[in-house]
């Protein structure tokens, strides 16, 4: 863990001097403006390490708000040094190639101010787009027919919500509004694949969430694994307050819902970090004493080996994490890291549905992807 911050913070320091002195340049005709800038971006580069800090020793008002302006920053970072960047690599080829006008190179001065506030600009515009959009979540429509009878029922109707991060960013007025909008769906059943609670919750607002929860309508019930987050932030924590709030937490466990279909919760692989098990989908069953008759639905929150729950039998597997990137370009990483990044697949018999989540993680930001809770109309084969 001491490895992993320290090179987290020699990169973030190097990304941010670059940014600083690219900054720093670009002003070189604005040397009031150049002083302005240093104490602005210095502020929001210390903003995240300390929001971090307070946060450790305790949630009060500047700690929170110390917390968000760090985590905006994070967002804007991304999108400053991808315009330096962009701009260093065009002064390169025009080193070789030139193509910029002849008189940008008369007036240097003014040039660096147009590119500053160009860059710094974008940055702007982009952020506020992405933070517009990542408050408007939408409805993805699934519809999926497993081969099994599921007893009497032919049909379930789940809504799928997944990495809500509650905690300092998200709090109970972004959960009222994700419960509104999955009642609206009129889900038998809600799933949530991981990633619901991120840092602590402060005693006000577990409260608050509490209520919220109670006026979320599943007539048979809400169910929930963990994520990554949720052992970052104190797994059994937070998974007391998924159980106060009436979510019922599956770890490498199956249930049976309503005599018709099974619900097998996974734990997620950061368990092996802390020394903990993770059983494979067979083990599970088998402990379980599951009919495998019946229709098998899995959560597990992230989406790796997903050949295993086609070897396992399983009919659909739901899962959640990735946030399909969140900023651009990690979407384009993601893509590479996993199998299915976002959306449904198919494999042999067995059905997949990763979803990009309903939250954000860091800053409430979404530049390439919008936040979504899928509802998932499953039918099933008549019983003999």
């Amino acid at each position: 863990m001491l490895v992993f911050i320290a090179i987290a913070l020699s990169v973030y320091g190097l990304a941010n001097f670059y940014i600083l002195r690219r900054g720093w340049q670009a002003l070189a005709g604005q040397p009031q403006a150049r002083w302005i800038w240093l104490a602005v971006f210095l502020a929001l580069v210390l903003s995240f390490p300390a929001g971090r800090f307070l946060l450790g020793h305790g949630q009060g008002p500047l700690a929170v708000l110390t917390a968000r302006v760090g985590a905006f920053y994070l967002a804007v970072m991304l999108n400053l040094i991808m315009g330096v960047l962009l701009v260093d690599l065009l002064r390169l080829v025009n080193a070789f190639r030139p193509f910029f006008p002849a008189s940008w190179s008369k007036d240097p001065g003014r040039t660096g101010l147009a590119l500053f506030v160009l860059v710094a600009g974008t940055a702007a515009l982009v952020i506020a787009v992405g933070a517009v959009n990542a408050a408007r979540p939408r409805t993805r429509e699934v519809s999926l027919a497993i081969d099994k009878a599921a007893g009497g029922r032919r049909n379930l109707t789940m809504a799928v919500v997944s990495d809500i991060h509650l905690g300092t960013i998200a709090g109970s007025s972004r959960l009222r509004m994700v419960v509104e909008r999955t009642n609206a769906l009129h889900p038998d059943i809600v799933l949530m694949p991981g990633d619901i609670v991120d840092e602590s919750v402060t005693a006000r607002e577990e409260e608050a969430m509490t209520s919220v929860f109670q006026g979320l309508r599943a007539p048979l019930g809400v169910f929930a694994v963990p994520g990554n987050h949720e052992y970052f932030g104190g797994l059994e924590r937070n998974l007391s307050y998924l159980r106060k709030w009436g979510v019922r937490v599956l770890q490498d466990e199956a249930v049976l819902v309503d005599g018709s279909f099974y619900i097998v919760g996974r734990r997620d692989p950061t368990a092996l970090r802390y020394q903990e098990v993770r059983r494979p989908i067979e083990v599970i069953l088998e402990r379980s004493g599951v009919d495998r008759s019946l229709p098998l639905i899995l959560l597990d929150h992230q989406p790796v080996h997903l050949e295993e729950a086609e070897k396992a039998g399983i009919d659909l597997e739901l899962c959640g994490h990735t946030h399909a990137g969140q900023l651009f370009p990690i979407n384009l990483i993601n893509k590479f890291v996993y199998e299915l990044n976002w959306g449904p697949l198919d494999k042999g018999r067995t059905h997949y549905d990763v979803t990009c989540g309903v939250g954000t993680w860091g800053p409430p930001v979404r530049t390439s992807s919008r936040p979504e809770i899928v509802r998932i109309r499953l039918t099933f084969k008549e019983s003999p």
